[in-house]
């Protein structure tokens, strides 16, 4: 069994949860930071981003990601700030891009890039090969670190093609985001086979969707990976309870780390393994 620390990432919000479907959604700005806050003291070191008009509409506003970060600093000055360049289904590319485009406290620390289109439900995320470009070269001129999602194999090949590209340095890091209906399934072969596709040296993550969160967590704990969770993949704690916030489900991944021998990674230890600058 790995020693590294486990990098518990906190999806707080996503972009197709609604408070229909749980109550306990953050979508103002302050809440999202409060949620912050919880998962850090639950164990969660860093948190992956995304922002909400007042009415719970999806947006990528830079405006609410500004307040956004700027409120997590206040609250929990050490949590890594990843944001979505994904935003919600339909949206452009210039869309998509507006927090990159943060400077001084708000600038996040990471980004996530998807390197390829796939079904998504009943939907289709559109990642075509120009759009996949101009994000990374957005991504690599702001002076972020991407984390590379997922969501199908061959988005790996298409990392490396990036990377010969000069678009994107290895190693690097991955999140795997399995049981997305019409993508990657999830399952222990599926993470070893993608595993086996990396970069030497890189990291990576998974995030299991739905009912597969918690059992893909202790699958990658198990094999030395680092987990993310949140109300934006599932919002179970367990069969038919509902997680009272992302914390719930950061807690529980502790504990799952703590039972197999492995340390929480804090944020300071986190940003060492992912080859983050320090924070000032």
């Amino acid at each position: 069994m790995s020693q590294t620390p486990v990098i518990i990432t906190a999806a707080l919000v996503g972009a197709e949860v609604t408070r229909e479907h749980t109550p306990y959604l953050p979508i103002t700005p302050e809440e999202i930071a409060e949620e912050a806050k919880r998962c850090r003291d639950a164990g969660a070191a860093m948190v992956h981003l995304h922002v909400r008009e007042p009415d719970g509409t999806p947006s990528q506003s830079a405006e609410l990601f500004e307040r956004t970060i700027l409120l997590i600093r206040e609250l929990a000055p050490d949590l890594i700030c990843q944001v979505s360049t994904g935003g919600a289904v339909g949206m452009s590319a210039e869309e998509r891009a507006q927090p990159l485009s943060l400077q001084g406290a708000a600038k996040p620390e990471m980004a996530t890039l998807t390197t390829g289109t796939v079904n998504f439900g009943d939907d289709v995320f559109w990642n075509p090969r120009p759009l996949v470009r101009e994000m990374a070269r957005r991504i690599r001129e702001a002076g972020i670190v991407p984390e590379i999602e997922v969501f199908d194999a061959g988005m790996i090949d298409e990392a490396y093609a990036l990377e010969r590209e000069g678009l994107l340095s290895f190693p690097a890091h991955f999140d795997f985001v399995l049981g997305v209906p019409g993508a990657l399934g999830a399952s222990e072969a599926v993470v070893d086979f993608l595993r086996s596709r990396l970069p030497e040296g890189s990291t990576w993550s998974v995030a299991g969707i739905g009912r597969h969160e918690l059992p893909l967590a202790e699958v990658a704990i198990a094999r030395g990976g680092n987990v993310r969770v949140g109300l934006e993949d599932n919002l179970y704690v367990a069969k038919g309870v509902l997680a009272k916030g992302s914390y719930e489900l950061v807690a529980r991944v502790a504990e799952l780390a703590q039972k197999a021998g492995r340390p929480v990674a804090v944020p300071d230890q986190a940003r060492e393994i992912l080859r983050l600058p320090p924070r000032r």
